[in-house]
């Protein structure tokens, strides 16, 4: 997999998380939706792989989360115990992340950085975090490159992104973005270009030192009739980010055909 031409990268609304009005942990923000929906599965597979299959310890261990917006997941890595870092390229989501932590009363280290060039010495952590993230960069093997690079040896690599299939194409881009009495987030937040299908991201960790442990997918246990009632719900006003979330369950699947997660462990 290369760099994403120019064509393609100037589709995507990353210029999104720099607006003011994202305030990611208001419960009517749709960044909130992460916490209430998406969270709940990620952080539940990553502590079952870090703690209790692969019996790691977060006490003295430093973690890193590269892309991490408002620090929605960043907090929760401060909570398992390491000692956190969470670096992004928008200074708005950096000031949230570092005023919500100061109330959360955790000590987290904010950065502002791109992926493409991490601003830290080679082998300074134990684990990296990358949710929500990959399908946004621009030079996903300079940011797989540069995760290697910081991991210490035996570190791992936890991840989600999102497939590039049919099905996608559908629910994150058509339900998602663009139907408009449906749709919660905003018109090409996503650019299905950028999705990354599991062999790709296999190679691109393979040539970068990473042996690759697992891959899973993740589907919504909610109906499908169901979640569009809920939508709908969201698109009159009726509902909020947070009690959207609360509805649409996610649960881990062999099914990757929409958002997948996994890690994986430098050699």
């Amino acid at each position: 997999m290369k760099k994403i031409s120019d064509e393609i990268y100037n589709k995507i609304d990353n210029a999104h998380y720099n607006l003011e009005t994202e305030t990611w942990w208001d419960k009517n923000s749709r960044h909130y939706i992460l916490k209430s929906s998406i969270n709940p599965l990620r952080v539940g597979y990553f502590k079952r792989i870090l703690f209790e299959e692969m019996n790691k310890k977060a006490i003295g261990k430093a973690a890193l989360e590269v892309g991490c917006g408002g620090g929605i997941l960043t907090e929760e890595i401060a909570k398992m115990g390491f000692e956190t870092t969470g670096i992004d390229p928008s200074k708005h989501s950096i000031k949230v992340a570092k005023n919500h932590s100061i109330t959360s009363n955790l000590k987290i280290k904010y950065d502002i950085g791109f992926g493409e060039n991490l601003p830290y010495r080679d082998a300074s952590f134990d684990v990296v975090f990358c949710c929500d993230v990959l399908e946004h960069v621009r030079d996903l093997p300079k940011v797989i490159s540069e995760i290697s690079r910081v991991l210490k040896p035996k570190g791992v690599f936890c991840f989600d992104t999102i497939n590039r299939t049919f099905l996608s194409k559908l629910i994150v881009i058509k339900i998602m973005q663009e139907w408009k009495s449906l749709a919660f987030a905003p018109e090409n937040l996503h650019v299905w270009e950028m999705f990354i299908q599991p062999k790709e991201l296999e190679i691109l960790l393979k040539n970068n030192n990473f042996a690759v442990s697992q891959f899973r997918g993740s589907r919504l246990a909610t109906p499908i009739l169901k979640m569009a009632y809920y939508l709908r719900q969201r698109a009159k006003g009726k509902l909020n980010y947070e009690e959207l979330g609360e509805k649409l369950h996610f649960k881990e699947h062999s099914d990757k055909n929409v958002n997948y997660l996994g890690f994986a462990i430098k050699k």
